[in-house]
C-alpha cells in the first residue's frame, strides 16, 4: 500500500512564503509523475503543478512565476514552493502520486491559509 503524507501548510500573511513535502512510501518513486492539487471550500479540486519522472514541470496560470515543483528521488519527497502568496492560494493542498494512466494514490491533504 502506498502513502503519501503532506506536510509545511500552515497560515500565512500575503505575501509570504511556504514550502510543502509530500513524502512517498513507493519504492517506485523515481518512475512515477507527481501532482500538486488544491481545493478551496465550495471549490472542485484543481491541478497547481505538475513534475514528471523526467523532471519535466507544468504549472497553473495561476501559480507562474511564484510556486515551484521539485523532487528528491534520494528521499522519495516532491515539494512545492511557495511564494507571494495570495489569500486565494487558500485551499488544502493535496499530492497525487501517478504511475501510469491508470494506477495512482492521493495523500489527505494539508491546510494552507493565507491573510489578507
Amino acid at each position: 500500500q502506498v502513502q503519501l503524507v503532506e506536510s509545511g501548510g500552515g497560515l500565512v500573511q500575503a505575501g509570504g512564503s511556504l514550502r510543502l513535502s509530500c513524502a512517498a512510501s513507493a519504492i517506485w518513486f523515481r518512475l512515477s509523475d507527481v501532482g500538486w492539487y488544491r481545493q478551496a471550500p465550495g471549490k472542485q479540486r484543481e491541478l497547481v503543478a505538475t513534475i514528471t519522472r523526467d523532471g519535466s514541470r507544468i504549472y497553473v496560470d495561476s501559480v507562474k512565476g511564484r510556486f515551484t515543483i521539485s523532487r528528491d528521488n534520494a528521499k522519495n519527497t516532491v515539494y512545492l514552493q511557495m511564494d507571494s502568496l495570495k489569500p486565494e492560494d487558500t485551499a488544502v493542498y493535496y499530492c497525487k502520486l501517478s504511475l501510469g494512466v491508470t494506477s495512482y494514490y492521493w495523500g489527505r491533504g494539508t491546510q494552507v491559509t493565507v491573510s489578507s
